[in-house]
């Protein structure tokens, strides 16, 4: 820990001492290898200056050595709590370069786990937020219903938490009959689960002093910022890619956009645990709406044949080496595509030379711009305090530093 005392003396001779501390980068609280070099006079709060970089692969020059076929599992190691939705989110925009169709029951299936990875997500940050801030129980309720959903997760995609499951032109493999019922029963059960979180919380005395008029962004400054997600719409901002810019199947199911008032961590606390409401919402239609129907494209250039077209021809066996070893010469040009990730706005910006593989790729993710207001949150207040602030804006190391 690194120590600078300065002494100021005014003409009441009153001497104030700042201090300058380490947070990290190994801190439970800092939610991952994040350094923050920390301001203080007493136990209040002058100046934060975030130091990521810890953590940094290469992950974006890296992709641009693969296929665009094998840099799906690339993006499972970029936000690692919602693997889903970053996959979701770079074949979206690789099918917008190409132009690729994806069939209507793709689209569902897609939307469907992208919410659960949702849920799942959201779980983990009221859990390890709850935990910073000395409320012990809501992280053990939380990990009890994420099992659940990795559950189906595994039934789904044989994986539980690094799934790949998303492919250029629709999804790997179709949902299992007994997924259909496992899903239906977790709609049914979680509703009431999340009543439970928020009794813990929504109330409590000591949550309130911790979370109430700390961490205040208006909705000038979060725009400012370029914050997105609930960490935007917590200071009343009604942005949603899911509706401004729908994809998957968003357009054809209904849900609202919770949105907060003040801005602080305590309404970033009500937003999330209302989105959590709203996409048990879309699952329920997706379930209702998802109809029987193709799971990948029919463009032949670009749909990865079915195994068993495999094992018993040879052209097919040919086209599968093909797409697996070089993929095909994709058209030339460029193209930026952002979805909403539970931590707000996840970007690929991706330049075609024509090639099999990627001239260039740009990943714009949410927790590292929203990192940027950590210095504006917490200054003025306590170091406690400062704990809030991370966990309010819900940040994953793995995609700050990428």
């Amino acid at each position: 820990m690194a120590v600078t005392d300065t002494e100021k003396t005014t003409d009441q001779t009153t001497i104030k001492k700042e201090m300058s501390i380490n947070m990290g980068p190994q801190h439970p609280s800092t939610h991952g290898v994040l350094r923050l070099v920390v301001d203080l006079e007493g136990e209040t709060v002058v100046g934060v200056d975030p130091r990521p970089g810890y953590l940094h692969r290469g992950i974006e020059k890296w992709m641009e050595s693969r296929t665009y076929h094998q840099i799906i599992p690339m993006t499972d190691r970029l936000e690692y709590i919602s693997c889903m939705n970053n996959n979701i989110g770079y074949v979206v925009a690789v099918e917008k370069l190409a132009g690729i169709e994806v069939p209507e029951r793709a689209h569902f299936i897609r939307t469907l786990t992208a919410e659960l990875s949702r849920l799942s997500s959201h779980l983990i940050w009221l859990g390890s937020s709850a935990i910073d801030l000395g409320a012990l129980t809501v992280i053990f309720y939380g990990l009890r219903e994420r099992e659940l959903i990795l559950d189906l997760f595994e039934m789904a995609t044989g994986a539980r938490q690094t799934v790949s499951y998303a492919r250029i032109g629709g999804v790997r493999n179709d949902l299992p009959r007994d997924f259909f019922d496992k899903c239906r029963e977790f709609t049914e059960l979680f509703p009431k689960r999340i009543d439970d979180y928020d009794t813990l919380l929504r109330e409590n005395r000591i949550w309130l002093k911790r979370t109430k008029g700390i961490g205040v962004m208006s909705a000038e400054e979060a725009i400012n910022y370029g914050l997105t997600g609930a960490t935007l719409r917590g200071s009343g901002v009604n942005y949603d890619l899911r509706k401004v810019e729908p994809y998957a199947a968003y357009d054809k199911v209904e849900f609202d956009v919770p949105l907060g008032k003040n801005g602080d961590v305590y309404d970033r606390y009500i937003v999330r645990v209302e989105e959590m409401r709203q996409s048990v919402r879309i699952i329920r239609q997706c379930l209702e709406l998802m109809k029987p129907g193709p799971i990948m494209t029919d463009d032949q250039r670009y749909a990865i044949p079915d195994k068993l077209q495999v094992m018993n021809d040879m052209s097919t066996l040919a086209h599968q080496f093909v797409l697996m070893s070089k993929w095909v010469p994709m058209p030339k040009g460029e193209v930026y595509i952002a979805t909403e990730a539970p931590k707000g706005e996840l970007g690929f910006y991706i330049v075609s030379d024509g090639s099999g593989k990627p001239y260039r790729i740009k990943i714009r993710a949410p927790s590292y711009v929203n990192l940027s207001a950590i210095p504006k949150m917490a200054t003025g207040h306590m170091i406690a305090d400062l704990i809030a602030c991370i966990g309010t804006i819900d940040i994953v190391l793995g995609e700050c530093d990428r």
